[in-house]
């Protein structure tokens, strides 16, 4: 990497990028891995992983270059917090933390979180959550962290209720007149706003990631669209002179024999 970033002799475009500009291709290169891991296409993950692994050095580099860390740092640091985050088996003797259950390990790591939040001068539960991560993961946190200190339902069925007190107030600003005084497409958008966080705080609920969730949803979705236009394929028209009725069938046709299978 000191080598690609030579100004003299190293590679044009890895001598331009900056910590800004590499930010997307850490998130494509991070996605990579999932959707390697989810299609457990074991063969290629050690790839995928080297190039999540670049990203982390390219960083480093850029830091050593700066002044402000290097690569040992990061290590030193993962390895700091490892240590200070698991006393249950780091620490030996008898200052070690008990910890028999997964409950009580649960609140032995939430209380530690709370302790460094306090030591960096963070008040509020939500102030270290990244403003980056993607709507529905950030959703799922915030909704985690406001459950920790009480501000969560114990039971589903508010919860549920939610969904359709949300799902009513949408459908209220999209029935409105685009010509009324009262419509407006921010509301719409901040009512369906509205509605994905009540459905995020249903899937918390659950215990489902709903970010995994949506991902899963997209791939069946496409991978049945697909059956859809191989259907179509043998029809010997276009998907566009089908009606909507003949290419449900077809997707019901994809549905049934995926069950078969």
């Amino acid at each position: 990497m000191k080598q690609l970033r030579d100004p003299q002799t190293g590679c044009p475009w890895d001598r331009a990028q900056n910590f800004a500009t590499i930010v997307p291709f850490t998130l494509e290169e991070a996605y990579e891995v999932v959707d390697t891991i989810e299609r457990k296409a074991w063969q290629e993950l050690p790839d995928e992983l080297g190039d999540l692994l670049f990203q982390v050095v390219f960083y480093c580099q850029l830091g050593q270059e700066q002044g402000l860390f290097d690569f040992a740092t990061v290590v030193e640091r993962i390895s700091d917090k490892l240590t200070r985050r698991h006393p249950h088996v780091f620490v030996q003797g008898e200052s070690q933390t008990a910890i028999s259950n997964t409950q009580e390990l649960s609140q032995a790591w939430d209380k530690l979180k709370a302790n460094e939040r306090q030591q960096k001068q963070l008040h509020s539960a939500l102030d270290d959550i990244p403003a980056a991560l993607p709507a529905l993961s950030r959703a799922r946190k915030i909704q985690h962290r406001v459950a920790k200190v009480g501000f969560d339902w114990a039971e589903l069925d508010p919860v549920v209720a939610k969904i359709h007190e949300e799902i009513d107030e949408v459908l209220v600003e999209v029935n409105k007149q685009p010509n009324d005084a009262d419509y407006s497409k921010d509301k719409v958008q901040d009512e369906m706003g509205d509605l994905l966080f009540a459905v995020v705080n249903l899937a918390r609920h659950l215990k489902v990631d709903p970010e995994q969730a949506l991902r899963q949803a997209n791939t069946k979705f496409e991978r049945r669209f697909r059956g859809v236009e191989q259907y179509v394929a043998g029809s010997g028209k276009t998907i566009e002179q089908h009606t909507l009725t003949e290419l449900d069938g077809y997707w019901d046709q994809v549905k049934l024999q995926e069950k078969a299978n």
